[in-house]
Parts: structure tokens; C-alpha cells; sequence
């Protein structure tokens, strides 16, 4: 765990859950597991704080308990989960452009809340959409439990590990804490229910008809209610599902980049099919018959299924071996070589550590050039590498030791005798892609870090700009209605002056280009973690 890693998980632990959730799961990313008053002892906190504090990492999926052989049971911290915080806007943009505004809600409120069943998500999604519809349109359950179901079926959500049901003896103490286990054939099954009803829109003030405050009326309807039918079963976000998505699309591009689009269609098409039976670790996806990929091409592409084969033979022969064959029945068994593609994704033109490279104040395009050539030739002398890049010989010895020095590029001894006699001695530069993926990592993760830090610091420079519009607003709010007439809601937009709307205007603009850098930044950490993961699988 780097230092970076650590400063970035801190700063979204804190502006997400706040200072006391930010000091205790630092505290544990650093340390490790440690038991419930040790953590207490380490933070100065009380022991209600450091609970509901551990209760808070618990539900959202950042912490994990195990009881240990002596009866004591440790808390530690995950630290990848945290920094996946980071990836959520991407989660409920693709949950948008897969299964609409129904889908983004659900997904938002599942992040948003850690672990909800599917009753209360439903109907508070149900609300939501409600709020947004013109008077008199409410949003019915059942359209937003299909999509629930929709959700659940592709396994963008899955079930959470539960207690089992298995008697307890009277004799016998309880443990110390439940062992929480989930059956794979129940993961994504959902439960039946018959939700009727329809989304409810909020009221103007705290009382109903009746005249009781909503406090007691919600005490009182909790107290007489039955519990929901699906009470204990509760759902989270399929963090891998999203990542395989992710990881899909992108080998479509570099199929449709080295081939053409039709070849990157038949892809998309086999990747579609076995989403749900490969794991999201598999190198490779179940094999499907050439029969099976014809059927389920989209409607209306038009291509026949001679013209298919043609194209499955051909990814099948390329070098790259995009695609595999595994059998001859049902016209040809074929696979998708995931694993293989994972590697072409960055390699053998990792446009990402280029664009790094080019794009950085230490270097320039010539050195991204450099770069680029030794990727290609493996292994080059001083000499080779200024006649193969052109470059002048002092300043391609410039660059080279720079990036030397930043660990882009190593040096390889390979001596002639056993003395190792400089004069006597092949220097040879060489790209060790792995370690330049693992800096280019830990780059990412403090610029993002550096990114928050920023956007806090807009935010706190402003705060009493900010808060005096939101003041503003919410009196417009209100006036608007009861009616106010234009004249006195122009009085009201008048108490922000000119000079502070367009320091306001200064501010959000800022603020979006911050939060689009870190969208940037992040799909980059997804490409380099990706391509780490798939170079360390490689046998």
C-alpha cells in the first residue's frame, strides 16, 4: 500500500462519510485488522463513535470483520473497495445508458446506501421519479421492479451474504459475530414480490391532514406495519459485473481499430451472449456455436452466415488470436481470448503511457518517440537509438538518462567477458512495461488526490458565496409556490450582485473541469490496473 493510495483513500472516506469514518478506516488501511477497543485506543475516539463509525464501513462494503481463534473479532479495511468510490459516477452513467433513468436511480441509491432489500429501493426510486414527473403522473412498482429484475438477471446487482437460518442450541453461547455465507445459485435470484402501489410526492410541510408531526405518524406506521416480504434480503452493486462491462466495450474498440466495424460487432455480439456465464477473471468465454452467434446478431445487420464463417475464420487466424476455435459442432466452436485481448488493449501501442509520456511538463514528444521505439525493438544501444529516432546524440542521451532516472526505461548489462569492463560491455535500454504501468498507477492516484484536495480548497474559498445562494434559492423556492409575482422575485435574484454571479459562474466552471479530470484520470486507473491484472495471470 503506497503512500498515495493511502492520502486518496483518506481524502474520500472523509468527503464522503465524514471525519470520524475518514480517521477510523484510515487507521485501519494503515495498520491492518485490528480489534474494536485497539482501534479505539489508536484514534482517541469513544467506542460508540469507533461502532457506528465501523457500522457505517460495514454497510457500505469498505470493511470486513473475521472472528479469530480466541473469540476476538478484527476489523480491517478495503482499501481497493475505497478508491473504487472514485468509479461510481461511471457505474450510474452506464446503469443510464443500458436501462434508462429507472436504472441509474436504483444503481445510485444501492451506492448511495451500501445494502437496501428490494422493496425499499423500489419505492424510494418509485418516489424519486415521481418527483420529477408533471402533476398528476405518478410512477407505478412494477415498472420499476422489471427493471429492478432486468438489473438483477445480468448481474449489474447481486444479493449480499446473509445469516443462515440454522438452529441455534440452547447451551451453546452465540459467536461473537454471525458468519455471514451467500449460496452462488441464490446470488442473483430475486425474491417474488407483489409491490402495488405507486410513487408518492413529497409534502410542502412536516403534517399531514391529520395534524401529527411526520416523526410520530412514520413511528406509528412502523410499529403497525408487517415487515416487508423480502425483509433480510438485501441487494448491492456488482462492483466486477460494471468492470466487466467496462473491459467489453474497450475490446470492442481495439477489435473495431484492428479489423473493421462488422469483425467488432461479431465480437460484441459473442462478449454479449456469455456475459453472464464467464466469470469477470476467465481468460477466456465460454464456446459458443458459429449456429448460436448467427442467431443472435442484432436485427436488421445484415450479413449471411457464409460471410460469418469468413469472419470468425479470419479472427480465429490473426496473429493477435482474437478469437479462438475450440471445436468443429454446430459449425465451429468459438471463444473470445480475453485474456489476450486485455494485452492488446494497452499493448503493442499502449496509447495511454504515450499520451503520459507526451503529455508530461518533464517530457516531449521526442521522448515519446524514444519510447515508442524501444517498445517496439525491445533492446537498443545509445547509438541505435539515436539513428533509429533521428535525434541528435547529446540530446537523445539527455532524454534516456531522464527517463532513466523516472524509471520509464531500464539499462541492461551484458558483458563480453567476466570482468565487466565498461569498455568491454553492451549497454542495452530496454521498457519494463509492467513497472512503467505501476508508476504511471501511482502517478494517477496522486493527481487524483491532488484533484480533491483542489476542488475542497475552490469550495472552501466560496463558502459564504455558496451559502448565500443557496439562500437565495431556496426564498425564490418558496415565493415561487405560493405565487409571488415577478417583481418581487426580481428583488430577490437582486441580492446577489453582478460581480459575485460571475464569481459564482468562475466557480462551477472550475469545479466541472476538476470533476471531469478525475472522471479522465480514473478511466486511465482502470486501463493500467486492468492491464497489471491481466499481465500477472499470464503463465
Amino acid at each position: 500500500m503506497t503512500q498515495a493510495e493511502i492520502k486518496l483513500c483518506s481524502l474520500l472516506l472523509q468527503e464522503h462519510f465524514g471525519e470520524i469514518v475518514e480517521k477510523i478506516g484510515t487507521c485501519l488501511i494503515r495498520t491492518g485488522s485490528q480489534p474494536l477497543r485497539l482501534i479505539a485506543s489508536d484514534t482517541g475516539l469513544s467506542l460508540d463513535q469507533v461502532k457506528k463509525a465501523l457500522c457505517v464501513l460495514l454497510q457500505h462494503n469498505l470493511a470486513t470483520y473475521q472472528l479469530q481463534k480466541r473469540g476476538c473479532v478484527e476489523y480491517e479495511a478495503q482499501c481497493g473497495r475505497v478508491l473504487r468510490i472514485l468509479r461510481y459516477p461511471r457505474y450510474i452513467y452506464t446503469a443510464k445508458a443500458l436501462y434508462g433513468d429507472t436504472g441509474e436511480l436504483l444503481v445510485e441509491e444501492l451506492l448511495l446506501n451500501g445494502q437496501m432489500t428490494m422493496s425499499a429501493v423500489v419505492r424510494k426510486v418509485a418516489d424519486r421519479l415521481t418527483e420529477t414527473m408533471e402533476d398528476g403522473k405518478t410512477m407505478d412498482y412494477t415498472d420499476v421492479s422489471s427493471t429492478f429484475v432486468r438489473l438483477a438477471d445480468t448481474h449489474f446487482v447481486q444479493r449480499c451474504p446473509q445469516v443462515p437460518d440454522a438452529p441455534q442450541a440452547p447451551d451453546v453461547p452465540p459467536p461473537a459475530a454471525p458468519t455471514l455465507v451467500i449460496n452462488e445459485k441464490d446470488m442473483y435470484t430475486v425474491p417474488r414480490l407483489h409491490l402495488v402501489g405507486k410513487g408518492k410526492r413529497r409534502r410542502s410541510c412536516d403534517e399531514g391532514e391529520s395534524g401529527e408531526p411526520k416523526a410520530k405518524r412514520q413511528k406509528q406506521d412502523a410499529e403497525g406495519s408487517e415487515p416487508p416480504p423480502d425483509d433480510g434480503i438485501y441487494w448491492q452493486v456488482n462492483i466486477d459485473r460494471f468492470h466487466q462491462h467496462f473491459r467489453d466495450q474497450a475490446i470492442v474498440s481495439a477489435v473495431a481499430s484492428r479489423m473493421d466495424q462488422t469483425s467488432s460487432e461479431i465480437v460484441r455480439t459473442m462478449l454479449r451472449m456469455s456475459e453472464v456465464t464467464t466469470s469477470s477473471s476467465a481468460p477466456y468465454t465460454q464456446p459458443l456455436s458459429s449456429n448460436e452467434i448467427f442467431r443472435s446478431l442484432p436485427a436488421g445487420y445484415n450479413i449471411v452466415k457464409q460471410v460469418l464463417d469468413q469472419y470468425l475464420t479470419l479472427l480465429a487466424d490473426d496473429p493477435l488470436e482474437f478469437v479462438g476455435k475450440s471445436g468443429d459442432s454446430g459449425g465451429g466452436m468459438y471463444t473470445v481470448s480475453i485474456l489476450q485481448l486485455s494485452e492488446v488493449w494497452v499493448l503493442p501501442h499502449p496509447a495511454h503511457t504515450r499520451s503520459v509520456l507526451s503529455l508530461s511538463l518533464r517530457f516531449g514528444s521526442r521522448c515519446a518517440r524514444i519510447f515508442r521505439l524501444l517498445l517496439r525493438k525491445k533492446h537498443l544501444e545509445q547509438k541505435q537509438v539515436e539513428d533509429f529516432a533521428m535525434i541528435p546524440a547529446k540530446e537523445a542521451k539527455d532524454m534516456l538518462y531522464k527517463m532513466l532516472s523516472e524509471n520509464f526505461v531500464s539499462l541492461q548489462e551484458i558483458p563480453k567477458t567476466p570482468d565487466h569492463a565498461p569498455s568491454r560491455t553492451f549497454y542495452l535500454y530496454t521498457v519494463n512495461v509492467l513497472s512503467s504501468a505501476r508508476m504511471l498507477l501511482h502517478r494517477c492516484y496522486k493527481s487524483v488526490a491532488n484533484l480533491i484536495e483542489r476542488r475542497q480548497h475552490e469550495t472552501k474559498e466560496n463558502k459564504r458565496l455558496l451559502e448565500k445562494s443557496q439562500r437565495v434559492e431556496a426564498i425564490l423556492a418558496s415565493m415561487q409556490a405560493t405565487g409571488a409575482e415577478a417583481v418581487q422575485l426580481q428583488e430577490i435574484e437582486e441580492m446577489i450582485t453582478a460581480p459575485e454571479r460571475q464569481q459564482l459562474e468562475n466557480l462551477k466552471r472550475n469545479v466541472n473541469k476538476i470533476d471531469a479530470s478525475e472522471n479522465q484520470v480514473d478511466e486511465t486507473i482502470f486501463v493500467l490496473e486492468s492491464f497489471i491484472e491481466s499481465t500477472m495471470k499470464k503463465p
